[in-house]
């Protein structure tokens, strides 16, 4: 009796805990699986609540948001060199990602916050050559069918 009891207020307090929001680790690196200055992942999808932790794998980097590339109304963040942030995204949409010192040499990623259509203004946003050709790789795998992954 007294285990069926303690069963069920185990159940009772699950059941009224809130469910925890993901939290997804990025690392900011100077070379990586796809190359030199990288976030590794370079591709994220989280629920809206979702939090990205920018963890620095090597010294000089940042993250920060793109302008132009966030949903609209977003007010935009920028961490530190060499800072460990985390950002939690609410808003449903795409949120393009660099670090400020290595934008130029194409140091981006792309984060996707619930159910957010890419649009073509999105992929067409103005950036650098390299940021461009990292960009257009991501958007390759997102418009890929799931079963060709």
């Amino acid at each position: 009796m007294r285990v069926k009891i303690a069963a069920t207020l185990i159940a009772l307090g699950l059941a009224a805990t809130p469910a925890l929001a993901e939290t997804i680790e990025v690392k900011m690196l100077n070379r990586g699986e796809n190359g030199s200055m990288v976030f590794e992942p370079d591709y994220v999808e989280l629920k809206p609540g979702g939090t990205v932790k920018f963890r620095v794998g090597h010294k000089s980097h940042n993250a920060a948001s793109i302008d132009g590339m966030v949903p609209e109304g977003y007010a935009g963040f920028k961490g530190q060199i060499n800072e460990e942030i985390e950002v939690t995204f609410d808003t449903p949409g795409f949120y393009g990602i660099k670090c400020s010192p290595h934008f130029a040499m194409g140091m981006v990623m792309l984060i996707k916050v619930g159910d957010a259509e890419l649009t073509e203004a999105f992929r067409k946003t103005d950036v650098p050559g390299r940021a461009r050709g990292r960009f257009d790789a991501i958007f390759a795998r997102i418009d890929q069918p799931k079963a060709a992954q």
